[in-house]
């Protein structure tokens, strides 16, 4: 079993439009934007980043906005929802501003014995916010929500899958414990987690598999400290069997990626070196950044690119 991972680093989905991607996230939701760049595989795309002052792990949701991208069909062997934490307390004030924003599929429950606020984000997203008592993570409040209401970063994921055993069986491999089973969803916890250190199996064996698109979870990623333990995860992964790419130079982090048995894209990602190596954490998400590769392309993406400010 590995004791190397620490709970989620970032989850990255895509959508059909990059200007009212990033109003949701750093208005309706308040998050920072902590990274303009591009897709390292398709540059005249946009890759936003958005979390908490500094973009530390665990807080990071990320996007790939392509224009003509279809609508996704939700199913099996997906990420169905992504679940931010919140102080106790807080879900009125959500409740209140989201519905005054006109977002859809507001509902109010309890998952696991916690108050969750689910609602959609605008290309369909499954998204929910959940009280966490004493989560200890700073918020981003120069967004204008207060310390009281503002988002800490995940709380979780929910997957999707047609059966849930053998991403179990991973997730335990991964240093991961079976917290509870409850309402046919099996709740994982990393003992000793990040605050992002909690998964959702939600098995629906009689749905149809997920068709990608907008408002798809692209990859869920999970945080190892740097470069000596992720490769430490990759031999141990290798080892029992899974398919696992080489190392690959994200700028802000380092990244290995393989496919698990339910159909889902997982990453590890390392917490090094950071989102403020190019830019100061005053200033983080303001200017375009690109991959070194692409930077010589930098007129004509920028040229391409439509701002993401009106």
């Amino acid at each position: 079993m590995l004791n190397q991972i620490q709970g989620l680093h970032h989850v990255t989905s895509m959508a059909a439009d990059a200007r009212t991607n990033n109003r949701f996230f750093t208005d309706a939701l308040a998050l920072r934007r902590v990274k303009k760049t591009v897709n390292f595989d398709s540059p005249d795309t946009y890759h936003l980043y958005y979390g908490d002052e500094t973009g530390a792990p665990g807080s990071i949701m990320t996007y790939f906005p392509f224009p003509h991208i279809g609508q996704r069909r939700p199913g099996t062997g997906e990420v169905g929802t992504t679940v931010f934490s919140v102080p106790e307390g807080a879900l009125g004030f959500w409740r209140n501003r989201l519905g005054d924003l006109k977002v859809d599929g507001l509902k109010a429950d309890e998952t696991f014995g916690e108050k969750r606020l689910s609602f959609s984000g605008p290309d369909g997203d499954g998204f929910a916010l959940v009280e966490v008592k004493d989560d200890v993570r700073p918020a981003w409040t120069h967004g204008g929500i207060s310390e009281d209401h503002a988002i800490r970063g995940f709380h979780s994921v929910v997957m999707r899958l047609r059966d849930d055993g053998s991403t179990s069986e991973l997730l335990k491999f991964m240093g991961y414990e079976v917290q509870e089973e409850k309402n046919g969803l099996k709740r994982l916890t990393k003992p000793n987690g990040n605050g992002a250190h909690l998964i959702d199996l939600a098995p629906a064996p009689h749905i149809s598999s997920a068709l990608p698109g907008a408002g798809s979870v692209h990859h869920v990623a999970f945080a190892v400290a740097d470069r000596a333990t992720q490769l430490e995860v990759r031999k141990a992964l290798m080892d029992t069997g899974y398919q696992v790419t080489p190392i690959i130079d994200r700028d802000y982090f380092w990244a290995i990626y393989f496919r698990t048995p339910g159909g889902i894209l997982f990453e590890i990602a390392t917490n090094e070196p950071g989102f403020n190596q190019d830019e100061d954490t005053a200033h983080l998400g303001e200017a375009l950044k690109l991959p070194r590769q692409h930077e010589h392309l930098r007129a004509a993406i920028e040229a391409h690119l439509e701002p993401l400010e009106a």
